[in-house]
């Protein structure tokens, strides 16, 4: 995978437009080269000659870009019969196409495959039609990304109102509200409300960025759909539970279609769960709801908002790198992660020091407030551990910077792994995950004089092992029914372009301001933008049809096409990543799905024990569990299998609907958890028309002497020559 340096990526932007003016025959090149004898260049004037001496006498100027610190190579514009000729010089390594500028919104869009003006998202018409409620600190409205151009007029259907007291809202902002904690407007006073918003239905806004990073067109997920926007925490992000119950009641009045909470408490049972509560009184009246898994990773057991009628979703990474490499004395590089990259860094190794190894205070690891006293870091790059990915590093760059350090090497510690979520540092710095901080700890004690600088590269776009779940996001499984496998997908959630209402760069000369977020709550909007399409491809399909869809067709490997991992950079576990990772072009054409009406969860709950005034409280209905045949948890109609082994034995049903070919068959594929073995009956399953139903029998039997884990995990699939409909296993070995 080429590396770009942010010189390179203004470069190619200059060829894309330049493109247009010259013949429609020559294309952007990257080109690898590697000298074959061995022979080392003296200075950049005689690299560079080399570099051009691949393109020869071509005619006219075709050198894109040369490389000096990121690849050796270069970018060339070239025809085809002459990228096949460069391919016989001596030094030639690999070649491809440079890759079409990026539509951006934080890059996501792209990286789930909605592409303008073609495919999925121009047959959704971009969410066309739909409300989405966004329960939040409430909006900014005159930010860009809620500029109301190109935007219909809200549904006939919309009842909902404009509580600021100037004129803020139009055919993209149809609604705002405030209620206790509102201080009287629905103005956001944090920008998290502002943020969330724009991520899931934001319009679209040319020329975003972040200090100069993550460059590109910001657009929400659905940037078509309506907003409206629910005010229910203050500016010091705390949010009233009765409030959010009266936001969700109002806007089940309103209208809205698909709802999207980034809040939420620890698990608690549903009938004392606000988010629950509403959730299931809007899931009733066909609302989608969509809430954020919670922060609280990588512990197994810490999600929120787990009810099996809400969409739980867990965070993960794009494949795009803000590069910040540490240049290390004996000239490894090891790659890190800067918001503001200082590009005239002096490229002359520094010392480098790291004050956890040379000073007694437990502190000094962290280059906390004053325990830098004792030692002299003037000059030099100095090595800090990070405490916790959502500690401010005010305290550490004040130290540093007050000692007369010159740049900082912030490490993950192991929590964190190789999550870098980017704080705004203004002093040279970068941040490495916690093996790469171990590899530098290496070099450092390899020798008496540790030296080191900082190269910086600007945005990448590709890491192939993304999408990374996110340390933070929470893991499960649901303490309240650990028979429903939780969360239920993962979307992008780590360094999220949006808008925010001021400039965080200080420029009081524009509206476009921007921000990089991280966390569950930037995923829960990038999945309530897709539940947004999917609805306006399919109006009539239910709430947990349309969570169907998202789950059975979600990717479980990364782009290099490995299993999705970690911030271990291990193959991450179903706890982690729930069905996988959100794919929303398949998810408009599922084939089959598992549906589940609002009175099938009345004997689910009845089965979870809870009263028949706990039942009542829930459904808001009178409800005698004595008089109902309950379920087992795990016999709920869901995309997913949560099977708890307390028996040896257990047999389930599940109902798939057909949604795709009228006349198709499936034959099932397991792959079983180590330690169980597990039977389906019938093994194929033939449908005749739309919307057939058809059930089917699992068996799943614990193998005596199977697997010494705790759980293991698998999959059921159902396969056609067009579909491939993946269900997750997780078995849960109880003693």
């Amino acid at each position: 995978m080429a590396l770009f340096s942010i010189l390179t990526f203004l470069a190619l932007h200059s060829s894309f437009t330049f493109a247009n003016e010259e013949n429609d025959h020559l294309q952007t090149y990257i080109v690898h080269v590697e000298p074959s004898d061995g022979r080392v260049f003296t200075n950049g004037e005689e690299l560079e000659s080399w570099y051009h001496s691949f393109l020869g006498t071509m005619g006219q100027p075709r050198m894109v870009y040369t490389y000096k610190n990121v690849i050796k190579g270069f970018a060339a514009r070239l025809s085809l019969d002459e990228f096949e000729a460069l391919q016989e010089y001596e030094g030639f390594v690999h070649a491809r196409p440079q890759r079409k500028l990026p539509l951006h919104t934080t890059h996501s869009p792209d990286f789930l495959g909605l592409h303008q003006d073609f495919g999925f998202w121009r047959d959704s018409n971009y969410g066309k039609g739909v409300i989405i409620g966004v329960i939040d600190t409430g909006i900014f409205p005159n930010h860009p990304s809620f500029s109301d151009e190109g935007m219909p007029p809200p549904p006939a259907k919309w009842k909902g109102k404009c509580e600021f007291n100037f004129t803020a809202c139009n055919n993209k902002l149809i609604g705002a509200r405030y209620f206790t904690y509102g201080n009287g407007t629905p103005m956001d006073e944090d920008g998290h409300g502002t943020h969330t918003a724009s991520t899931a239905a934001g319009n679209f806004v040319a020329g975003a960025n972040y200090f100069g990073q993550a460059n590109g067109t910001a657009v929400g997920i659905a940037p078509l759909a309506h907003l409206a926007v629910y005010k229910v925490c203050s500016g010091t992000r705390s949010c009233s539970e009765s409030d959010v119950l009266a936001a969700m009641d109002v806007a089940i009045e309103d209208g809205v279609d698909v709802l999207s909470l980034s809040l939420g408490w620890r698990s608690v049972p549903f009938t004392f769960d606000a988010v629950a509560l509403g959730a299931y009184a809007a899931m009733q009246k066909g609302i989608f709801v969509s809430c954020s898994a919670m922060n609280s990773g990588p512990s197994y057991g810490t999600l929120s908002n787990v009810a099996p009628w809400i969409l739980t979703v867990g965070a993960s990474t794009t494949d795009r790198r803000l590069r910040a490499t540490v240049v290390l004395g004996n000239k490894e590089e090891i790659d890190g992660e800067a918001i503001i990259q200082t590009n005239n860094f002096s490229q002359v190794l520094l010392p480098l020091v790291y004050p956890g190894k040379t000073v007694a205070d437990p502190n000094a690891q962290f280059c906390a407030l004053g325990s830098l006293n004792n030692i002299d870091v003037r000059g030099k790059i100095v090595l800090c551990e990070r405490n916790g990915w959502e500690s401010s590093v005010l305290p550490t760059i004040r130290e540093v910077n007050g000692a007369g350090g010159a740049a900082i090497i912030f490490v993950n510690q192991e929590p964190e792994g190789d999550s870098k979520v980017l704080p705004t540092v203004r002093l040279p710095t970068t941040l490495v995950g916690y093996a790469d901080g171990l590899k530098i700890k290496a070099y450092m004690n390899s020798t008496s004089t540790p030296m080191a600088t900082l190269s910086y590269k600007g945005t990448v776009i590709g890491d192939d092992r993304a999408p990374i779940v996110a340390s933070f996001s929470s893991r499960g499984p649901s303490l309240e029914s650990p028979g429903i496998l939780k969360p239920d997908i993962i979307g992008p959630g780590v360094n999220i372009l949006a808008a925010w209402p001021i400039s965080i760069e200080g420029n009081r000369n524009t509206r476009m301001t921007f921000i990089l977020g991280s966390g569950t709550s930037m995923a829960c909007p990038h999945l309530s933008g897709v539940a947004a399409l999917l609805k306006s491809v399919h109006p009539d399909w239910s709430p947990a049809t349309i969570k169907s869809a998202i789950m059975t067709t979600a990717d479980v490997v990364n782009l290099a096409h490995n299993p999705i991992e970690d911030q271990t950079l291990q193959p991450a576990d179903v706890f982690a990543t729930g069905a996988g990772h959100v794919n929303p072009s398949r998810a408009n054409d599922p084939g089959l799905v598992y549906d589940i009406e609002p009175k099938d969860y009345i004997p689910y709950l009845c089965g979870l024990q809870y009263t028949n005034r706990e039942v009542a409280i829930i459904t808001q209905q009178k409800v005698n569990c004595s008089e109902i045949s309950t379920i087992p948890e795990s016999q709920l109609n869901y995309p997913s299998f949560s099977i708890i082994f307390g028996s040896q034995v257990q047999t389930y049903t599940r109902t798939v609907t057909n949604v795709g070919e009228a006349n198709s068959s499936y034959v099932v594929k397991i792959s079983p958890p180590p330690g169980v073995h597990v039977a389906v009956k019938p093994d194929k399953i033939d449908f005749t028309e739309s919307k057939q139903k058809v059930t089917y029998e699992v068996t799943f039997s614990r193998l005596p002497n199977g697997a010494n884990s705790s759980f293991t995990q698998g999959f059921l699939t159902w396969t056609s020559g067009k579909y491939l409909v993946r269900s997750p296993i997780v078995a849960i070995m109880v003693d």
